[in-house]
């Protein structure tokens, strides 16, 4: 009796779809198969097999078991909880988990081989190619180098037919770190903490552990141990390394060299197609044991999955917020339990919700109190803008600028800080008032001086900056409102002429190799003042950087985020721990409108506690995260009156349940984006209320016309 296989496709389906198996195809659950659908043949994963019970319709017959690595059990477990959690589509997460496998192979390598056949005449260069061929790989010049011969003699012996090059497909596979290489001392409390993640990872099943320590603590070189007790242990054991920014994988990739004399798998979206999918096969195949990479690789197929640490865990990059929507902070912990893997999650800013598991007990809780050797931290003073505003027509206060000579005259750096792109954030026209936006979209355009062009950081879309007002037609009427980096830059330079000056941001630094490049020249002290986002503001180690200029530290107060305080703290007390990482004290300078903020209090004493401790209680009075949960409907269409009879419908249909509170539908912020109107509902539950089961259920009741797109949101960090 032939079988069928529930076949699930990296697609936005609903659920898998049954086909039968072909006689002597032998199935296994995590193969991947071609399967017909229509017209097409897709790729798919076998979810599940069970045998034929004489159903009442044919079932077409998969195409053909591919010669690919299958999808280990517990990577296909996490991939449909993935899915159920985030009330999406399960074919959505698989497409993230096989976006290697549908890479190109790298080119195939030239191998140089013996075919049996003896020489004409043996020459003393012919026999050093000969002595050195024996178990050889590599292309002909390269056998020739090895030898110490001429490129001639290996020529003369493939066209003599002693030697043979073969197209070899390389294996996928990545050389064992090697854990003997010497290591930094470490301190008493970073000892401590590596005991104890060791004794952690001693025990049986999942733990998860936060490694709470102030910037510059060594929290790096603690995770480091970790790895290397891993590996000790179980010599087939996979880590992976999970960083927010692509600018910080170069780094931390150069720290693991160093550390284990190998370079660990690299898996972000700078990768080479080629290069991702050796990454991909290797780590199914269990020859990849260290990754570094971009939340994405939360997904990857591991073989032996021991130990999963999220560095700068806080980050709210590890949110995706387009196609499937997830945080990999969240569903790291999952895989770490579905792996029975050690989680470790590192950051000397430690999100709510990660502080509140680690208070009542969920999370380990391991503390680095001081900064590493002599380092200490930076102090840090508010400069209040309403007492020492800016020049007319510039950004930077007279005490930051006077901070800033005094810094370059001791051949010291600094690093500007501001979180915004371009020269200028918004284009006024002085005739008429108008505001330059996208076209069909609510937002702004950001003016390059660069490039000379407008640009909607939202949508991409980008114009030459016009000469004349688009809505009134004024000429010459357009003016730059509101600083960005290459603003500030702009200014900088005019204020030190002699100063080397760099901007560190997505428009300047375009791939990881760029950002590493930048890097090095700011640690090796090639600038003297660095203008940078939040590219820059966390994870590097500048040895000289003595100076941090905030230049609008309000920037992140404004709006109705929940989150606003919680994340202008952390931004902000990453990018001032940038400062004084070594021998030499380290000094922050705050330029803010609202000095008696909590938020700035709270930096200004470098008092973490007070300001957790007062927020926390105040998500608490509101049900908020982490003592409550969160999730986001958000619903659009080019039709207005069509969008606005689905949400009044919607709303109506919303499930009654204890413990739950819907708000809207209300127009979003981003009312318009790419010709589409938006409406958003809010969702607050109690902790102990399945969320995403009460948001499963409420899209069932309705089901939106073809002119309408639904997503869902669990755990919203964006309220755009």
């Amino acid at each position: 009796m032939s079988r069928i296989a529930s076949v699930l496709l990296p697609m936005p389906l609903p659920e898998a779809f049954d086909y039968a198996e072909p006689e002597g195809m032998e199935l296994s659950v995590g193969d991947q198969v071609a399967a017909p659908l229509g017209p097409r043949t897709l790729r798919g994963v076998v979810v599940a097999l069970r045998e034929a019970a004489g159903g009442n319709r044919p079932l077409k017959p998969l195409e053909a078991r591919l010669e690919e690595p299958a999808l280990p059990p517990a990577t296909l477990e996490f991939v449909q909880w993935a899915a159920r959690y985030a009330v999406d589509a399960p074919g959505q997460p698989l497409a993230i988990a096989l976006r290697g496998a549908r890479a190109p192979r790298p080119r195939p390598e030239k191998r140089v081989v013996l075919t049996g056949a003896a020489p004409a005449r043996l020459t003393p260069a012919r026999e050093k190619v000969l002595a050195a061929v024996d178990g050889f790989t590599g292309a002909p010049a390269d056998l020739a180098r090895a030898a110490e011969v001429s490129a001639g003699v290996v020529k003369g012996l493939i066209d003599e037919g002693v030697l043979r090059v073969e197209l070899v497909q390389p294996q996928a596979a990545f050389p064992p770190p090697d854990l003997a290489r010497p290591r930094p001392p470490l301190n008493p409390s970073q000892a401590a903490a590596a005991q104890a993640l060791a004794a952690m990872m001693d025990e049986t099943g999942f733990n998860v552990a936060l490694l709470d320590g102030v910037t510059g603590s060594g929290k790096t070189e603690v995770y480091l141990e970790a790895v290397a007790h891993a590996l000790a242990a179980d010599p087939a054991a996979q880590i992976l390394v999970l960083l927010p920014e692509i600018a910080l994988t170069q780094a931390v990739i150069a720290r693991f060299e160093e550390r284990f004399g190998v370079r660990p798998g690299e898996w972000h979206s700078d990768v080479a197609p080629p290069a991702r999918r050796k990454v991909w096969e290797a780590v199914a195949a269990g020859r990849c044991p260290i990754v570094v990479g971009a939340r994405s690789a939360l997904f990857l197929p591991f073989a032996n999955l021991k130990l999963i640490v999220v560095d700068e865990e806080h980050d709210t990059s590890f949110k995706q917020e387009e196609g499937f929507i997830y945080h990999a902070r969240d569903l790291a912990v999952v895989r770490g339990k579905m792996e029975a893997a050690a989680v470790v999650l590192a950051s000397a800013t430690p999100s709510l919700e990660t502080l509140r598991n680690a208070e009542t007990g969920r999370y380990r809780w391991l503390k680095l109190s001081a900064r590493h050797g002599t380092a200490q931290l930076p102090q840090i003073d508010l400069i209040d803008l309403r007492e020492s505003p800016p020049e007319a027509g510039r950004w930077l206060s007279p005490p930051l600028v006077a901070a800033m000579g005094e810094t370059l005259a001791r051949g010291e750096q600094t690093l500007l800080f501001l979180n915004r792109r371009g020269y200028a954030p918004l284009v006024l026209c002085r005739a008429c008032g108008e505001r330059l936006t996208a076209p069909d979209t609510d937002s702004w355009l950001v003016e390059h001086r660069y490039s000379g062009r407008l640009v909607c950081h939202l949508t991409g879309f980008s114009m030459p900056k016009p000469k004349a007002c688009p809505h009134c037609g004024a000429v010459d009427s357009l003016v730059s409102i509101g600083p960005g980096v290459e603003r500030v830059e702009e200014e900088a330079r005019s204020l030190f002429p002699e100063a080397r000056v760099a901007v560190f941001s997505s428009d300047t630094v375009f791939d990881a190799r760029e950002a590493r490049r930048l890097v090095e020249s700011m640690a090796a002290g090639e600038i003297d003042i660095l203008v940078a986002t939040q590219a820059a503001a966390k994870g590097h180690n500048f040895p000289n950087l003595t100076l941090v200029g905030v230049v609008d530290a309000d920037l992140g107060l404004r709006g109705g985020d929940l989150r606003a305080a919680e994340r202008t703290y952390q931004l902000l007390a990453q990018a001032t721990g940038r400062a004084g990482r070594r021998d030499r004290p380290g000094r922050a300078l705050l330029q803010t409108y609202a000095p008696d903020h909590a938020v700035m209090q709270a930096l200004a004493a470098q008092d973490r506690d007070a300001f957790v401790a007062a927020e926390m209680e105040e998500r608490e009075l509101a049900g908020l995260p982490p003592f409550g949960r969160l999730g986001a409907v958000i619903v659009s269409s080019e039709n207005p009156q069509a969008l606005e009879a689905f949400v009044q419908q919607m709303a109506a249909a919303a499930p009654n349940a204890e413990g739950v509170e819907v708000y809207g539908p209300a127009d979003a912020p981003l009312a318009l984006v790419r010709g589409r109107r938006r409406k958003r509902f809010l969702v607050r539950a109690d902790r102990g209320v399945d969320l995403s089961a009460y948001l499963a259920a409420w899209r069932a009741r309705v089901k939106p016309p073809a002119s309408i797109r639904v997503a869902i949101d669990v755990d919203p960090y964006s309220f755009l």
